[in-house]
């Protein structure tokens, strides 16, 4: 008969699969060290169907019923075939391309596309607060066929709609080279964030941030094993911490950091940096991976795609130089910043080739939740240079995004229309719900985004519970650096802020008399 090893434990064969017997605790094989000292990343999902959604910056009334009707026309066969991926690659290459070629007629028009500010937009006590760096949005309806730089679009029926695909074709004017290849596709942008601290970080890297920004960052570096250094924002507006960020990228005999991630528009700041800032921090760093995380972009258009994309880059020569930095690259450096500053002190519309050849180090996430409605589908996007784009596909699965997010997909990037009369909606709502609260002298802030912040003047923890009494989400700040005390309030349409303000203003009465 065997003989237990030394110091084990018999287990009665009674005693449950996976139940310690009474007494001893459970005993599993450990995580990485990383991983066993992680608190992981939660959010108060739970509980909230049915109720007034201004808690998780989601869009506020769902999708295009376009989206809908495709859904719903998936044959029922389709749900036995694993998902395909390419057109969706290509429908996105087309939106971004049509957005892009918008911007520039816009800008040569003398209209505005969104230019981002060091700054925080206005926080109001209830005296001249107001909207910073809005735009006007002008709604286009989608071509069933298009021209895309550098490849000819093809109509796709899906869902009995038209969607501009892009196909491999004649070149066009302009930026000529993007592709299926800079497009990379996730279960979220979550899914994106977490692939590319899967792909880059390592344990001793150092990930360089803001603060505070979205939370799930540093959860990210922490299971890496990354050292995180978290820039603030500037008091008492928010503003961008550009000469600090600056310095600690290109702290003097010191690695540079592996990645850099911004936030831009910031959540839950609202902060905005302009994107020629961004391109140039890009330029002056060719060994950091810059990650901008654009999900609240169309809401101001701080994009640094569009430049990219129609090959205007002149802007961003003037980046770093107004602030007095000499860009010097690092000794060894592989990674193009001579050809990057090349492309940034070229003309606007000079041909560009590949736009991410410049600067392979910038990634941009995107997302359909917050303007196009598909939150609970989890779709999101990476757009880069391919390498780059390549490696973060080596640490995901191959399956991760499903055919009916695929469907959906597909159909809101058809439908251009709805989203940009939905983010309208939202830009006339804030004017509105701003006016309120200066009129009341609530101190607040707004800047970019869909959500702004109020500070309530009774207990921040008690309004937040007396408006879900009244079937109101909100989302509190406590214990974020800077903000602690506030309540950050998701923007959705006139109607739904005419009731928050109505609930709001209820429960703050005596304090508001």
């Amino acid at each position: 008969m065997a003989q237990p090893l030394p110091n084990s434990v018999e287990v009665p064969l009674t005693a449950g699969v996976g139940v310690a017997p009474a007494g001893l605790a459970p005993s599993v094989p450990p995580a990485r060290p990383e991983v066993e000292h992680l608190q992981a990343y939660s959010a108060p999902l739970e509980g909230r169907r049915g109720l007034l959604r201004l808690d998780f910056n989601e869009n506020t009334v769902g999708p295009s019923p376009k989206v809908v009707e495709a859904i719903r026309a998936i044959p029922a066969d389709h749900y036995a075939i694993y998902p395909e991926y390419d057109g969706l690659r290509q429908a996105v290459v087309a939106s971004l391309a049509a957005a892009a070629a918008g911007a520039v007629a816009a800008s040569e028009s003398g209209g505005t596309a969104g230019s981002g500010t060091e700054g925080s937009g206005t926080a109001g006590s209830g005296t001249g607060a107001g909207q910073a760096g809005a735009r006007q949005i002008v709604p286009r309806q989608p071509a069933a066929s298009q021209t895309v730089t550098g490849q000819t679009a093809a109509g796709q029926t899906v869902g009995g709609q038209t969607v501009g695909v892009a196909t491999e074709g004649a070149g066009t004017e302009g930026c000529a080279g993007l592709t299926a290849a800079h497009i990379g596709l996730f279960n979220g942008v979550d899914a994106a964030i977490h692939a590319v601290f899967h792909a880059y970080g390592d344990r001793g890297d150092r990930l360089l941030t803001t603060s505070p920004t979205f939370g799930y960052y540093s959860p990210c570096a922490q299971m890496q094993g990354m050292e995180i250094e978290a820039i603030p924002y500037g008091e008492p507006d928010f503003a961008f911490p550009l000469q600090a960020l600056t310095a600690a990228l290109l702290r003097p005999g010191v690695a540079p950091p592996k990645l850099l991630l911004i936030c831009n528009p910031n959540n839950p700041t609202g902060t905005r940096l302009a994107p020629e800032r961004i391109l140039s921090l890009a330029a002056a760093a060719p060994q950091t991976l810059v990650v901008v995380d654009e999900l609240y972009e169309a809401f101001t258009g701080d994009s640094v795609l569009p430049g990219l994309l129609a090959g205007g880059l002149a802007p961003a020569a003037k980046g770093l130089a107004a602030q007095g930095v000499t860009v010097q690259a690092p000794v060894g450096s592989s990674l193009g910043s001579e050809a990057c500053r090349a492309s940034a002190r070229a003309p606007s519309g000079s041909a560009c080739g590949d736009p991410f050849a410049a600067c392979p180090n910038l990634l941009v996430l995107r997302s359909l939740a917050k303007t196009a409605g598909l939150a609970g589908l989890r779709i999101g996007f990476a757009i880069g240079a391919p390498a780059v784009v390549d490696r973060l596909s080596r640490v995901t699965g191959p399956y991760d995004i499903n055919s009916v997010a695929v469907t959906a997909a597909l159909a809101a990037l058809a439908d251009q229309a709805y989203v940009d009369a939905y983010v309208a909606e939202v830009s006339r709502a804030r004017d509105w719900l701003v006016d309120q609260l200066v009129a009341a002298g609530v101190r607040h802030h707004v800047a970019g985004g869909n959500y702004l912040l109020i500070w309530p003047r009774a207990d921040a923890a008690l309004v937040e519970a007396r408006l879900r009494q009244a079937g109101i989400l909100v989302r509190s700040m406590a214990g974020k650096p800077l903000i602690d005390g506030s309540l950050r309030v998701s923007l959705g349409l006139r109607e739904q802020m005419e009731r928050f303000w109505a609930a709001y203003a209820a429960i703050e009465a005596p304090q508001l008399a």
